[in-house]
């Protein structure tokens, strides 16, 4: 019997020490090798000095390029039983070859977040006016987004809230969306007993991608007014910034004198989080789920985060820590919950249950399996009752094909 064999079209080459998409990345190649599958992967990208190293892990790597009929010829060669879309912009320029190609491939959407709904908030941030579903609506990056959505045989959610707005507001088809999460193992008691505990902890930490603009917004805002409350309150207090590719803009904000130290690339933040009693997540806009949020529940460290820092990852749990939308209100809940132990400790007790409860590994990869299975052996009917699907297929991809075959030709010319 033929392998079942895996082709992931990534964004970008995964950087699970720099990025929670990385990570987020490398979980679902787990997952697909547990199952068995040979694994390809491939990318427009250029690889950095802090990309996974792919062949250690028995995964093939290729690049790939744009607009290259050559793509063709190698997707048949290797006939994918699964086709892996790193975000939606890898389905518009490469989906259309996929369905020509190899048509009984299952395509599969992985969002990461809405790139749409991040946009649009960071916009409406800018021009400090408050987001709104209906500009959200307007936009012609949700309609790219939703329509790369609605082509593919599935999409992997890791937000509550982003499935309810697509299928409550879009009245998109559930069965075409599947909520899974970052793929986390269970926290055991025995990892409980050796986190150092309240007393053994100090200072606070703000982690985030210097590329990514919710991180450095929420160092800014940080810097600028939540900092300064906590330190009047706590005159001894540091909080550490860690990230890799942090601008200028955030490397200048080092200023030891007030205990705001701009620490940079860090390549184990578990260890990070383990000797840290509070985690700052000031986030202002954004979208998905929040990998520094989750790992820091790994450790035992509760979080401050606003309530786009917490959209869609708790249910109707209690968060590990506050949610705060002011810069006093942030403030004040970190000084708490830093001087009170009692409370302190209940907030990790809660981390560890939204972990457990909400982010298993074995239950999400259980769900994702019977999900691929059924899709496995009854694709052609998924696609039939697609009907909005098949119709936004046939309509831009049409355009999306004989645009990239121009653009081919006239790169050949010079």
């Amino acid at each position: 019997m033929k392998q079942n064999v895996l082709l992931v079209i990534g964004f970008t080459w995964p950087e699970p020490t720099s990025t929670a998409a990385g990570n987020r990345m490398l979980q679902l190649l787990d997952f697909f090798k547990k199952e068995g599958y040979e694994i390809v992967f491939t990318s427009t990208a250029s690889k950095s000095e802090r990309s996974l190293d792919l062949d250690a892990l028995g995964i093939q790597s290729r690049d790939i390029a744009l607009n290259d009929s050559g793509f063709d010829g190698f997707i048949k060669e290797i006939n994918p039983t699964v086709v892996l879309f790193d975000r939606f912009l890898t389905e518009e320029q490469f989906g259309w070859r996929i369905s020509e190609n190899v048509p009984n491939a299952i395509k599969i959407l992985d969002t990461e977040d809405l790139h749409s709904l991040r946009k649009v908030r960071e916009v409406s941030h800018k021009k400090k006016v408050p987001f709104l579903i209906r500009t959200w609506l307007q936009e012609d990056i949700t309609k790219r987004e939703v329509a790369s959505i609605l082509r593919c045989d599935l999409s992997l959610m890791v937000s509550t809230f982003e499935i309810q707005l697509l299928t409550e507001t879009l009245k998109i088809d559930a069965n075409l969306l599947l909520h899974l999460p970052f793929l986390l193992e269970k926290i055991t008691s025995i990892e409980q007993e050796v986190w150092p505990d309240f007393d053994e902890r100090v200072n606070f930490v703000c982690i985030g991608n210097g590329k990514h603009a919710p991180n450095v917004d929420a160092v800014l805002w940080l810097y600028q007014e939540i900092w300064p409350l906590i330190r009047k309150a706590l005159p001894k207090a540091e909080v550490f910034i860690h990230g890799a590719y942090m601008p200028q803009q955030i490397n200048q904000l080092h200023k030891p004198e007030i205990g705001f130290l701009v620490k940079g690339w860090v390549e184990d933040v578990n260890k990070i989080f383990t000797n840290t009693r509070i985690n700052l997540a000031p986030l202002r806009f954004g979208a998905g789920i929040k990998g520094k949020l989750t790992t820091a529940m790994e450790n035992g460290t509760p979080s401050i985060t606003t309530p786009i820092g917490a959209e869609g990852m708790h249910d109707s749990l209690p968060w590990s820590g506050a949610i705060a939308e002011t810069s006093q209100d942030f403030a004040r809940e970190a000084v708490q919950l830093y001087t009170n132990k009692k409370d302190w400790q209940k907030a990790q007790q809660n981390g560890e249950a939204l972990i457990n409860q909400l982010y298993n590994k074995h239950k999400l990869s259980e769900r994702f399996s019977l999900v691929l299975y059924n899709l496995q052996q009854n694709l052609e009917e998924y696609r039939i009752k697609n009907f909005m699907g098949n119709l936004v297929q046939h309509q831009t991809l049409q355009s999306t094909k004989y645009l990239s075959k121009w653009i081919e030709e006239k790169n050949k010319k010079k």
